[in-house]
């Protein structure tokens, strides 16, 4: 007994298109922008359970450290059970993160006082420290990036590049040893330690971060210039290019006013990277140069074991750094049709 075969003209029900797929149809750019959103938002959450589980393996005791190698065990088993030592560590996280979404990050074991307090006003601080270097760098970098393209294969060009790579091989806390050396033991013309109190005028601190926003200048400036450079000269070889200056279009305006605005998505992406390396990054220039910021206030923490410091600051740290990454994602979906409109 042979099967039936449908006829070629009977229509066979195709799967209907889920409600994810036509949003995305119909609206790509919001959806990809709502992707991001919730991708770094998983991503936070992920950095918490990475951040707590990390620093509860590491080697060591609060309690022994608080008390000395000559506590009792009585006396050490008291401290672990006022702080909440003796519960779970899945007890511990959940109680930790609860709190956080409240608001409250807990209080220094060592101290005593309210971490969200203290971290509030060390990363005042770190973000004057951080946003007054990235106002001189990020400028500086895309203005050295196009003339490194106006000029290139030339000697200008060879020089910012030979600059920009030795800045890249040194490290921050030679860089920032080195401006000490030159600028404060040999011509002590800047203040040292870079130490500022909340009774300074604006004007007074920014006299002071001199030789730390200098530090991270040099650190960050020379990759977002090599990558302005290389961003454009991607888009200088594109065919539109070509006829531009068939056409007689001059090297400045046509690098200006065509090759730069469609080079701005990776050079926002290079910019947002090296930004949150100026924010999560400041930890050794601020523990090289005294600085009062977040990198000094855990580095404190971190050597006397004070877990909710050492917790509450690397995931404020964290956050940062995925908050940038992801206006940078949102930013290049907005300035880039092929990512507003995906094939």
């Amino acid at each position: 007994m042979t099967e039936t075969q449908p006829s070629p003209s009977t229509p066979v029900d195709a799967p209907s298109p889920g409600l994810i797929v036509i949003l995305r149809a119909r609206f790509p750019m919001a959806s990809r922008i709502i992707e991001r959103i919730v991708l770094g938002v998983g991503l936070l959450f992920a950095s918490s359970i990475l951040i707590f589980a990390g620093i509860e393996i590491l080697p060591g005791d609060f309690a022994t450290t608080y008390l000395g190698q000559a506590a009792t065990p009585q006396a050490i088993a008291n401290l672990r059970a006022e702080f909440g030592l003796d519960q779970s560590l899945v007890t511990r996280y959940f109680d930790w993160l609860l709190g956080i979404l409240h608001g409250d990050f807990g209080h220094s074991w060592a101290s005593g006082q309210s971490v969200s307090g203290q971290i509030a006003d060390r990363l005042g601080n770190s973000l004057l420290l951080a946003g007054t270097a990235a106002v001189i760098a990020v400028p500086l970098a895309v203005g050295l990036g196009l003339i490194a393209v106006l000029y290139r294969d030339r000697l200008v060009d060879r020089l910012i590049n030979l600059v920009s790579l030795a800045a890249v091989s040194l490290p921050e806390f030679f860089v920032a040893y080195l401006l000490i050396m030159v600028f404060v033991v040999q011509h002590p013309v800047a203040a040292f330690p870079a130490t500022v109190y909340d009774s300074m005028s604006l004007w007074q601190k920014l006299q002071t971060i001199v030789l730390p926003v200098a530090t991270l200048v040099l650190v960050v400036l020379a990759h977002m210039m090599r990558m302005t450079r290389a961003a454009i000269i991607n888009v200088m070889a594109s065919a539109y290019m070509e006829t531009a200056e068939l056409k007689g279009i001059g090297a400045l305006r046509a690098i200006v006013k065509h090759a730069a605005p469609n080079a701005l998505a990776p050079i926002i992406n290079v910019v947002a990277l090296n930004l949150a390396y100026l924010i999560v990054g400041v930890v050794v220039v601020e523990v090289v140069f005294v600085y009062p910021g977040m990198g000094q206030y855990m580095v404190d923490a971190v050597t006397v074991r004070d877990l909710p410091v050492v917790q509450g600051c690397g995931l404020v740290f964290s956050a940062i750094y995925i908050l940038l990454n992801m206006i940078a994602d949102i930013l290049s979906i907005l300035v880039n049709p092929r990512l507003r409109h995906p094939r």
